[in-house]
C-alpha cells in the first residue's frame, strides 16, 4: 500500500505491546521499519525500465527477510539515536521486526502481488481485498496510533489493529460478492470464463473492477456488491498475440523478451493498447473500472535494434477527470 499506511500499521503492532514511556519509541521504530521494505524501488537500471518491477515486492517483502531487514533498520535507528534511547538494541530490533513484518502481509492484501515466500516460491501472493490507497482504512489507523503515542497507551495500538482486521474482513466479503457478480454476468452473456480477477477501485471497497477471459478476449466490467447492488457493463479487448499484434517483432529480440517479463508480472492479463500505439498494457488495472485505459504499459519501438529494451510507462494524465467519473459511479443509485 502507500507509504503512509505502511508506516502507520507498522507502528500499530509494536505500539500494542508497550505502555507508557516505551510506547512512543515502539511506535516510531515500527513506523520506520514499516516503510523500509519499499526501498526496493531504488533497484533500477536506466537501460532496463522493467528491472524495478521484478524486484519490487520481492526479497525485501519476503517472510524470510524479516529478521534481516528489521535488523538493518534497528542498527540504523540505534546507531543514530542511541544517546536518546532508554532501551537496548534487542528491544529496538524487536519493535522494528514487528513493524517490518506488517509490510508484506498488508501488501499481499492488495491486487499488485507480493512474493512472500521468496526464494522458495516466486508466486506473487494476491488477495485483492483493498485498494493500494484507501483513506477509510488509513485515517482511523493513523488516528488511533497517534492517540496511543500521545497518551503512552498501547491499547490504542490494539484498537488500530482491530480496525485494520475488521476493514480487511469487509474487503474479503466484498471480494467474494464481486467475484460472484462477475461470474453471473459472464454466464448471462453465454461466456465460459477461463479465469476471473476482481479488484477494488481506487480508494474504496464499494466499487470493483472485474476482468474475465473468454474466447480469447478480456471483458472488463464494474460491479458494486453489497446493499447497493449494481453491475455496469464495460468493454472488451483481444488477448495479446505477439505474432498477430506485432508482426515486425523478432522473436529473439530483447523487446520480445521484455514482453514475456511483463506477461509474468501481469499474470498474462495483457493486450495491445486500444489506441493503436505499439504498447502492451496490463488489462487488470484502469482508473475507470469499465474502461481499458491501462495505468501502466510497455512501449515497443519497431525501429529499435535487437538489443534495445522496451520502455515502461505510466499514464495518470487525466486523473482528476477520471476521479470525478469514478466518484459518480461509486455513489450512483442502482
Amino acid at each position: 500500500m502507500d507509504p503512509l499506511t505502511q508506516g502507520a500499521l507498522g507502528a500499530a503492532l509494536p505500539l500494542a505491546t508497550r505502555h507508557r514511556k516505551q510506547a512512543g519509541v515502539a511506535a516510531a521504530c515500527g513506523f520506520l521499519a514499516g516503510l523500509a521494505p519499499d526501498l526496493d524501488v531504488l533497484i533500477r537500471d536506466p537501460d532496463d525500465s522493467l528491472l524495478f518491477l521484478e524486484y519490487h515486492r520481492q526479497f525485501t517483502h519476503a517472510l524470510i527477510f524479516i529478521p534481516v531487514g528489521s535488523a538493518l533498520v534497528a542498527a540504523a535507528v540505534y546507531g543514530l539515536g542511541q544517546r536518546w534511547l532508554s532501551i537496548g538494541f534487542l528491544n529496538v530490533w524487536l519493535f522494528c521486526a514487528l513493524g517490518f513484518a506488517t509490510h508484506g502481509a498488508l501488501d499481499a492484501a492488495t491486487s499488485y502481488g507480493t512474493q512472500l515466500f521468496w526464494p522458495f516460491d516466486e508466486t506473487r501472493v494476491v488477495f485483492s481485498i483493498i485498494s493500494i490507497v484507501d483513506p477509510l482504512f488509513t485515517l482511523p489507523v493513523m488516528g488511533l496510533v497517534g492517540l496511543g503515542m500521545v497518551r503512552g497507551n498501547g491499547r490504542w495500538g490494539c484498537a488500530a489493529l482491530l480496525w485494520a482486521m475488521v476493514y480487511l474482513g469487509l474487503g474479503a466479503i466484498q471480494h467474494q460478492s464481486a467475484l460472484s457478480q462477475v461470474r453471473m454476468l459472464a454466464e448471462s452473456r453465454g461466456h465460459a470464463p477461463v479465469r476471473i480477477v476482481v479488484k477494488p477501485t481506487f480508494g474504496n471497497i464499494i466499487l470493483w473492477r472485474g476482468v474475465y477471459e473468454a474466447d480469447g478476449r478480456f471483458h472488463v466490467d464494474a460491479v458494486r456488491p453489497g446493499p447497493w447492488l449494481a453491475t455496469i457493463a464495460g468493454t472488451s479487448v483481444a488477448r495479446l498475440d505477439t505474432a498477430r499484434d506485432f508482426p515486425w517483432l523478432a522473436p529473439a529480440s530483447r523487446q520480445a523478451h521484455d514482453i514475456e517479463r511483463f506477461r509474468r508480472f501481469s499474470q498474462n492479463y495483457i493486450a495491445k493498447a486500444t489506441d493503436g500505439s505499439a504498447r502492451v498494457i496490463d488489462v487488470r488495472y484502469g482508473f475507470i473500472p469499465t474502461e481499458i485505459s491501462a495505468l501502466w504499459s510497455i512501449r515497443l519501438d519497431p525501429d529499435a535494434g535487437p538489443d534495445a529494451h522496451t520502455v515502461y510507462e505510466t499514464d495518470r494524465a487525466k486523473a482528476r477527470q477520471q476521479l470525478q467519473i469514478l466518484l459518480r459511479m461509486i455513489f450512483a443509485r442502482p
